[in-house]
């Protein structure tokens, strides 16, 4: 439009500037001045529409710096405002998963009729196949100012309501974050893995009975030597092994200090050792046990409040429980070497963890009396875990700590079979053998922290399966688990002797888990 006003204006004066001599051989100069005049008018006109356009062009650029932009993909919906330092994403996960005992029982031995159903002969009850809603996880996240995050997790599985994750995140510097909340405290690299990116239905021992799940502190964060070598170190409530923290009040006013150091030295080197990383990590605290409680019904793997926790099977059924006078009196702390390897096809993760928990025996447990610890009654035990996990991509995408994208989506019409991936692990816990024995006499029936005929003393589970990734959003999973027991049952019903010699080992569990995930 500009260019053609133009071009009229430039014909117009030069028509003038042409017929001025015929004009002034007319001796017409009124109509040479209004020709002039009029030349001059438009062009004026036209100056005045370029600008205009480019006010109109400067206002259509300010209000696309404004406009938030809508974003929608594989990885979730949210919007994001126009500089992209602001921001809200919406996500979500959902678990749906079966379980099949071909043996196994769903307890400790002589747990009690009310609370493991009805017991056979030895005093078990039997692993009940069922289906199950394991992870039903929207989650809101987002970014304030270019700098802070915050995410939001709740938990609708399990028959309540609970926070998984709230926290927030201040990313002052890639070598100095901070976070805040309730979220994963940075000790267990297999804990630090995305539910929707496990290679197993279930995480091994050194992750759910030993490490901390989540708890509500305060941690400093970062990466430093070209993002080679990350460190973190908190101050968190503290939750007894495998616990998740509650958002309420802390029954005990002990703090529980972790540490990590985690390196990838070859991260950016062209060879098979660029996907090598190492650390250690490990947490500290004193932590007191409530007395005048009942605990006999405590359950597994919660932060039960005499500060001690149950240990579960590979199958999620429960093999080992402290005895009701047992409770946390003094120092527990926790180290866990680890590593990581990523070759191509071919992931390899490798833990060890171990745990010092001082305990005691109380001389009541009954809720309606003054309980105390019972005289040289106190002891600490040593329990520790480990393992190895192997898995490798058939159809040739490369293994990584996340989740996997498929070459090909799964799709008849096109021929996507998606991506395949076998897995297998071998993982172990061992519980201190003082923890079956009376501390002064040595026996197996009085006097000790756990009995040896209903709690296992050491679990090892074989897990072998396939992942079936049908694109990056869908997971279809398959494991068969095989774990043998130390220990953990007895003759009979009848109680343990002094001496032992009646203790038999649990009967083995054999489980088929599956899964069928969608994550966004």
């Amino acid at each position: 439009m500009q260019f053609q006003y133009s071009k009229f204006a430039v014909a117009l004066l030069s028509a003038g500037i042409l017929s001025s001599p015929a004009i002034a051989n007319a001796n017409d100069s009124n109509e040479l001045e209004e020709l002039r005049a009029l030349v001059q008018e438009l062009s004026q006109k036209v100056k005045i529409i370029e600008r205009k356009d480019e006010i109109n062009e400067e206002a259509a650029v300010a209000a696309k710096k404004e406009t938030p932009v809508v974003k929608a993909s594989a990885n979730g919906f949210g919007l994001e405002s126009a500089d992209g330092k602001n921001s809200i994403k919406f996500s979500g996960l959902l678990q749906a998963d079966y379980r099949s005992y071909q043996d196994g029982a769903n307890d400790v031995r002589n747990r009690s009729n009310t609370r493991a159903g009805s017991l056979d002969a030895n005093g078990f009850h039997d692993a009940n196949d069922t289906a199950l809603l394991r992870r039903i996880r929207p989650t809101i996240q987002g970014t304030l100012f270019g700098k802070y995050d915050f995410r939001f997790t709740p938990e609708f599985a399990g028959g309540s309501a609970s926070a998984v994750d709230a926290y927030i995140d201040a990313r002052l510097d890639p070598a100095f974050k901070i976070r805040a909340g309730k979220y994963k405290p940075f000790v267990g690299l297999e804990r630090l893995q995305g539910g929707s990116d496990i290679k197993f239905v279930e995480r091994s021992y050194v992750t759910n009975a030993i490490l901390p799940n989540r708890d509500v502190g305060v941690s400093v964060y970062g990466d430093v030597f070209g993002d080679k070598l990350s460190y973190a170190v908190g101050v968190n409530n503290g939750v007894v092994d495998g616990g998740n923290a509650t958002t309420g009040n802390e029954f005990d006013g002990s703090k529980e200090v972790t540490a990590r150091l985690f390196a990838t030295p070859f991260k950016d080197d062209a060879n098979a050792l660029s996907g090598l990383g190492f650390g250690i990590a490990g947490t500290y605290t004193n932590i007191d046990g409530e007395r005048n409680l009942d605990f006999t019904n405590t359950s597994a793997a919660d932060a039960t409040r005499n500060g001690l926790p149950s240990y579960l099977t590979d199958g999620q059924q429960t093999f080992f429980r402290y005895g009701s006078a047992s409770v946390a009196d003094g120092k527990r702390s926790r180290i866990t070497p680890q590593a990581s390897y990523y070759y191509g096809p071919l992931g390899l993760i490798t833990e060890y963890a171990r745990v010092n928990q001082d305990v005691s025996l109380l001389t009541n447990t009954t809720s309606n009396a003054p309980s105390v610890i019972a005289a040289n009654s106190s002891k600490t035990l040593s329990h520790d875990a480990w393992q190895v996990a192997v898995s490798y991509l058939l159809t040739g995408e490369d293994a990584s700590f996340r989740g996997v994208k498929p070459k090909n989506n799964f799709d008849i019409d096109k021929g996507g079979w998606g991506a395949w991936e076998l897995v297998a692990r071998y993982s172990e816990i061992n519980l201190d053998s003082d923890t079956f024995k009376n501390k002064n006499t040595g026996s197996f029936s009085t006097g000790t922290y756990a009995n040896l005929s209903e709690s296992a003393k050491s679990a090892k589970s074989w897990t072998a399966g396939v992942n079936w990734y049908l694109n990056q959003n869908a997971k279809v999973q398959l494991n068969y688990s095989h774990t043998s027991f130390d220990g953990g049952a007895g003759v009979g019903i009848t109680a343990v002797n002094a001496a032992g010699t009646n203790i038999r080992d649990r009967q083995s569990e054999n489980a088929l888990l599956a899964r069928f995930q969608v994550a966004f």
